[in-house]
């Protein structure tokens, strides 16, 4: 009895320990708002979702901004259904989650194509090694946000005013 007890434990606990969100939830995609940022239908209700570990350009930041918002659109199509893996929300009330369509991770599919920076300040909770991989790919290969040598201004700079 106090072994089952122990594995139950463990089941519940371990996923936290290796920084994953215990469960996934299904979701239906509602809209797109820009390139890490979106809202779905989860358990009913219309709910935000701002992609985690990474940060997408500004709209402001064109092309880029709309490049980034295309390439969500493209991975999540509107009625397109999604898991959510939320690990919390923000100062805004919006969900903060890594989303999974098909078995393919749409964050890390954003950073691979050049999309989106990974968002080390918010690195928690995802694999930092796989990210840091993926980022690093796109920017030998040119990709996106990396087309322009050294890259463009990335979006945490031109929130706090520096550099469009």
């Amino acid at each position: 009895m106090a072994g089952q007890g122990l594995v139950r434990l463990l089941v519940w606990t371990v996923p936290l320990w290796l920084g994953s969100p215990v469960l996934a939830q299904s979701a239906t995609v509602v809209s797109i708002g820009d390139g890490d940022t979106l809202r779905v239908r989860l358990d009913g209700e219309v709910r935000s979702v701002r992609l985690a570990c990474i940060d997408a350009p500004e709209t402001a930041q064109s092309p880029w901004g709309q490049q980034a918002r295309a390439q969500l659109q493209a991975l999540l199509p509107l009625g397109s259904a999604v898991e959510v893996h939320s690990t919390t929300s923000d100062r805004y009330g919006r969900l903060v989650a890594q989303l999974s369509r098909g078995g393919r991770n749409v964050n890390q599919a954003l950073v691979a194509s050049g999309a989106a920076f990974v968002y080390w300040q918010y690195i928690n909770g995802c694999d930092r090694q796989t990210y840091s991989r993926l980022e690093t790919e796109a920017r030998l290969q040119r990709l996106g946000v990396w087309s322009v040598s050294g890259g463009i201004p990335r979006p945490w700079d031109v929130r706090r005013g520096g550099g469009l």
